[in-house]
């Protein structure tokens, strides 16, 4: 089983993160904040979170693999 990036699993929860903040757009427009516009935003924070997070580590660890290969 091949080992998948942290930069396609950030992209991933990012676009995860969009999709939950347009749907919790799209519920207060409709209903008003209720629990359910703030469980989905919360569900969103945690996935743009996530996304950013293994963006970096992407970013980090091509920067050791370069350092490691010029040493």
């Amino acid at each position: 089983m091949k080992r998948q990036s942290p930069l396609a699993t950030g992209l991933l929860y990012i676009i995860l993160g969009i999709l939950f903040v347009a749907l919790a757009i799209d519920n207060v427009e409709r209903s008003g904040w209720n629990w359910l516009s703030y469980f989905i935003i919360f569900l969103a924070t945690i996935d743009l979170g996530s996304g950013i997070r293994f963006i970096m580590l992407h970013y980090r660890l091509k920067r050791l693999q370069k350092n490691n290969k010029q040493s």
